[in-house]
């Protein structure tokens, strides 16, 4: 194939809700340009874009698909992006390396909540949108609500470049106001006949390409004078307009489409080939230093490697956007995350399961490479080491969890390989194995996602797990002075064992001088502190140790011991097993034996010290506590406010967002296990959510006698 230079490049993310038609969108787009020869269809798994096992089993996207076509002398590098809220880190690699989003909107429900998530992300990311309304050949298509609805959410920036004259079954003809002609399609798609607007569609054609007009004029100050003067603009100059008020987000324009009959896709190729910006037109991005990566193929060679995919008989594909400078096969590069070279052996420009090999790529071309043996994504590879790390993809936070093991025993190394595997194909997927909780716990963007995982292990890899519900990391404390003496002894044959220890615990908090005195039980004790341990624990809190033995009572070579124990009892904690935290300790006294003492003997007795006292300082658990956001329709708010209710969360706030209110909570994570499911079966599945840790606080007292309860029970069957 040709190879293009950096200003016939045009990237573009296809985003939309899920069921907008993206797939069978990217299908026609592909045989626009001659990419592939017939069009095949999601429901006989044919397509080029979703063409994973588990894509064909399930038929929706689950990963984003790299692909490009050829148009209008253009190479338009586009990326077919999930539209399920669970596989969102698609959607969000895919905006970091694309200049553009094409946003289909199903004409038969208008914005819905996901097109709302994801013109965020373009909000959020400063990239340019392009509204197309798709399926407007169902019989349900509603062409007026759909543009009530982009209204409603994009305001006046939702500007008509075309409509359709007969939406509905049946639908063949668009009105193309930027060109002012009609487009009438032959029934299998493709080319239309092309004639002027017919007289009973002028006045309309007229008003709405006049207001084309006043935005284009609006965004560049010389077009804005020469409006004012001639009262109209070339169609050169409209283009002008156009382009940087996308480019800057002053107008969102609005195209008409049925991908599933291939009309009105060459005319959406048109625009984004002649008005889309290029990625030499886009703010620069930066590298971790905070410099600007200019989009420049005379420049030093870099790449950014956005997405990586495993695939059988292939092995790893590694897909990357030339930041900046040109690479040609065989270019030795530098890994400038770890310090590795690396060989692009071959480089293939993209399309899902086809890959054509290319001899040179320049700056904002996408491609792939294969077999790099050090690189994975987020990675940036360079000419040299001083081109620096491109700033990485940032993930949303996990919002579901849950505990997994495999069936068979001893498959715990090979469920850890898979893992790796699957977490390097999609980093939204957190695995870690928690010491405290005694669980492997799976983290994702909900419970359909953590299924999708399921089913990889059962179907691909062939390995039988199971589901357990995720322990809750609680977090134990106490509200009150107390004192513990601990004798430990122990005689056997040999040598015994022998360490005494007397200790006062009490709360920690910010700023509290040391200690000189404690009052405990009626009696007054009297400190002098010899020497301070100040910890940050890993788990989060503080441990303050205080050594205040005076006279040679116990000797400071077992104070570390002492410390030991009382942190083996602080990992694993008297209530629940859960970790304790922000606790200060004073050793203050104690017996040592002249042979019998040794290190065991006083972590011993420091750790069943400890324990002792804790019971005894007025005991809490704290439960962690998530802030969450629901974004709700409005007619669904009050059954999704009830529902955070019964869950003990308390409502923060709310405020609308287009046809959307945004809920903000503070709720107990013990609360949300399977809320994604429940969130769904209130909505009919309009509404999203994310959550983030926010602090820990105390449990109700009744939830804590029945967590005592729990842990008592399991302790006993152990």
């Amino acid at each position: 194939m040709k190879t293009y230079q950096t200003e016939q490049i045009k990237n573009f993310t296809l985003l939309g809700n899920a069921g907008s038609g993206k797939t069978t969108m990217a299908e026609s787009i592909l045989f626009d340009g001659g990419i592939i020869d017939r069009r095949g269809k999601v429901e006989s798994k044919n397509t080029v874009s979703d063409y994973h096992e588990i894509e064909l089993d399930h038929l929706n996207s689950i990963f984003s698909t790299v692909l490009y076509t050829e148009h209008n002398d253009h190479k338009l590098n586009f990326i077919d992006a999930p539209g399920a809220d669970d596989f969102t880190g698609g959607v969000i690699s895919s905006l970091k390396v694309t200049d553009t989003g094409v946003m289909l909107i199903n004409a038969q429900q208008g914005v819905e909540v996901g097109t709302e998530i994801q013109s965020r992300y373009l909000e959020q990311y400063n990239k340019p949108m392009i509204l197309v309304v798709n399926q407007l050949d169902s019989d349900k298509a509603n062409y007026e609500k759909t543009m009530e609805s982009l209204k409603l959410s994009f305001g006046p920036k939702a500007a008509v470049v075309q409509y359709p004259v007969n939406p509905g079954t049946g639908f063949n003809t668009i009105i193309d106001v930027l060109t002012m002609s009609m487009l009438k399609y032959p029934s299998d798609g493709g080319n239309p006949e092309v004639t002027p607007v017919p007289d009973d569609q002028k006045d309309q054609a007229e008003a709405l390409r006049n207001e084309l007009i006043e935005y284009a004029a609006e965004n560049d100050e010389a077009l804005m004078e020469k409006y004012f003067e001639e009262g109209t603009l070339s169609d050169e100059d409209i283009n002008s307009g156009l382009s940087i008020g996308l480019a800057q987000r002053g107008i969102f324009p609005v195209f008409c489409t049925s991908a599933k009959n291939n009309m009105g896709i060459t005319s959406l190729l048109d625009f984004i080939s002649n008005v889309a910006p290029s990625p030499a037109q886009m703010p620069a991005p930066k590298n971790t230093e905070g410099n600007e990566i200019v989009c420049d193929p005379s420049a030093p060679a870099i790449l950014f490697v956005f997405k990586t995919s495993i695939e059988s008989h292939i092995g790893e594909i590694t897909f990357f956007k030339v930041m900046s400078g040109e690479i040609k096969e065989g270019i030795d590069l530098i890994n400038n995350n770890n310090s590795t070279k690396e060989r692009l052996s071959q480089l293939y420009a993209v399309a899902g399961k086809n890959r054509n090999k290319v001899p040179q790529m320049y700056a904002g071309d996408i491609g792939a490479t294969v077999k790099l043996k050090n690189t994975h994504a987020n990675h940036t590879l360079g000419k040299n080491s001083q081109t620096g790390i491109v700033e990485p993809i940032i993930f949303p936070e996990p919002k579901y969890r849950t505990a997994i093991k495999p069936v068979s025993e001893g498959d715990e190394e090979k469920l850890g390989e898979i893992f790796h595997r699957i977490t390097e194909e999609d980093p939204t997927i957190i695995v870690e194995y928690s010491k405290e909780l005694k669980q492997i716990i799976v983290h994702g963007q909900g419970e359909h996602h953590l299924n999708i995982v399921k089913w990889q292990l059962d179907n691909i890899f062939k390995l039988e797990t199971e589901f357990l519900a995720p322990r809750i990391p609680y977090r134990e404390t106490i509200t009150k002075t107390a004192k513990a003496v601990y004798r430990h002894k122990k005689q056997s044959g040999g040598a015994g064992q022998f360490g005494e220890v007397h200790m006062v615990i009490e709360p920690y908090k910010d700023n509290l001088p040391d200690p000189s005195s404690y009052k405990v039980g009626g009696s007054d004790i009297k400190i002098s502190v010899r020497g301070k341990e100040e910890l940050d624990l890993n788990w989060g809190g503080k441990l303050i140790y205080y050594n205040c033995i005076v006279g040679g009572s116990i000797d400071s070579r077992f104070m570390p011991a002492i410390l030991k124990g009382i942190m083996e009892k602080m990992e694993e904690g008297p209530l629940t097993g859960c970790h304790a935290r922000d606790i200060r300790v004073a050793v203050y006294d104690g017996k040592m034996h002249p042979v019998d003492s040794n290190d065991i003997s006083f972590r011993l007795a420091g750790r069943n010290a400890f324990r002792d006292a804790f019971k005894n300082a007025g005991p809490k658990i704290l439960e962690p506590i998530y802030d969450i956001e629901v974004f709700v329709p409005s007619d669904r708010m009050g059954d999704v406010i009830s529902d955070l209710q019964s869950r003990r969360a308390i409502v923060q706030g709310m405020n609308s967002e287009g046809r959307y209110e945004k809920i903000n909570a503070q709720v107990p994570l013990s609360e949300m296990n399977k809320y994604s499911t429940a969130l769904s079966s209130l909505t009919g599945g309009r509404a999203t959510y994310t959550m983030k840790f926010s602090k820990y606080e105390q449990v109700p007292p009744d939830e804590q006698m029945k967590l005592l309860k729990a842990y008592e029970e399991d302790q006993d069957e152990e």
